[in-house]
């Protein structure tokens, strides 16, 4: 590998890319943005100015520039998997915003076009960066909390109808449901990530009175874990004003809680220990209300994956791992009985 920079591409330019850009900012001068695309031109003009980057005047610029190395696709999940396919065949490596796809099945065959294609599959699930979920994930691992035995999941997010009012957000066609794979997915894949798999679960998942929209925008539920650890989890976005996610794990040795960047631990023997800083989370009326350092650091260890040929620190394998929970969560409250995960999808 030469020490010239890493070129990146950089394609969609809405609401999820300002983190993004921000963070590709700051990785210079060892990564380079090679070229900006969206569909609408002057969007893409005018991102690529705020963040002095160069526009790009097609998918295909991108994908044939012998300098780009490797593509984030910001796009809405109903338009990935031909961008996958084409830039994969391309040989360039890929990082997406979550949800994979709107369902696993379409998950399944971007993650299985990425791996035939030998590209690293990156996904943004940059919740695991924060400090504090570091540190959680340590503790819980080197076994010094004891054995996992309750897990606590509340995610008492609030938007406005002005934010469904948007073509296609909160639909099947466009996003793929509701609050579980817009926005709690990114608590449940923390928690995933912590806490070990699910096997088990029973919900129900509603549209409450406060949002005209196609999917849920309200879930509640029980969850059994491979572990032995019982569960709880709450989401919606229709908690006015909002507040911030929250993960707390009940162990042998202490109760860890993770809020807003801080991790909290109250030993059984009565100490009080912290960890982290106070952070934005994107649960109130503005979903871009969070620092972009997470992101930032997400990107610097794909771009160290892709260099180095190993896997990232988020792969598309440990991504369908939340799609298949989410799959449950959602066919248990359609059939009103508990279910297994991954039952009937098998990888």
């Amino acid at each position: 590998m030469t020490d010239d920079p890493f070129g990146i591409g950089v394609i969609g330019t809405g609401m999820a890319a300002a983190p993004h850009a921000r963070a590709l900012v700051d990785l210079r001068p060892s990564l380079e943005v090679r070229g900006v695309f969206s569909r609408n031109p002057e969007k893409r003009a005018a991102f690529a100015e705020e963040y002095g980057f160069p526009g790009a005047e097609s998918v295909d610029t991108l994908a044939d520039d012998p300098t780009l190395n490797a593509v984030i696709l910001i796009t809405p999940p109903s338009e990935r998997i031909e961008l996958v396919r084409r830039f994969a065949e391309a040989g360039k490596h890929i990082l997406m915003e979550k949800p994979v796809e709107r369902t696993s099945l379409a998950a399944r065959e971007i993650v299985t076009i990425c791996e035939q294609n030998g590209v690293r599959l990156g996904i943004v699930f940059q919740h695991r960066f924060r400090q504090a979920s570091i540190a959680l994930k340590e503790r819980i691992d080197s076994g010094v909390l004891g054995a996992v035995g309750l897990v606590r999941v509340s995610v008492p997010w609030w938007r406005e109808q002005a934010y469904y009012d948007e073509p296609g957000r909160g639909t099947y066609a466009r996003d793929g449901g509701g609050v579980l794979i817009s926005q709690a997915i990114h608590t449940l894949d923390l928690m995933l990530s912590i806490a070990g798999p699910v096997n088990e679960v029973q919900a129900v998942a509603v549209t409450t009175p406060f949002h005209s929209m196609e999917a849920e925008d309200f879930v509640a539920g029980g969850m059994r874990f491979e572990n032995g650890a019982a569960g709880s989890l709450m989401a919606t976005t229709a908690a006015y004003p909002g507040g911030a996610e929250s993960i707390t794990i009940d162990c042998k040795e202490a109760s860890a809680h993770l809020q807003s960047g801080t991790l909290t631990l109250n030993w059984r023997d009565g100490r009080v220990e912290t960890v982290g800083e106070a952070a934005g989370t994107g649960g109130g009326a503005d979903p871009m209300a969070f620092p972009h350092d997470w992101h930032r650091d997400l990107i610097r260890d794909f771009v160290a994956a892709a260099k180095s040929g190993r896997e990232p620190a988020v792969t598309g394998r440990d991504a369908l791992r939340v799609h298949y929970l989410i799959d449950a969560l959602i066919q248990s409250s359609h059939e009103g009985r508990a279910v297994k995960v991954n039952a009937n999808t098998p990888d």
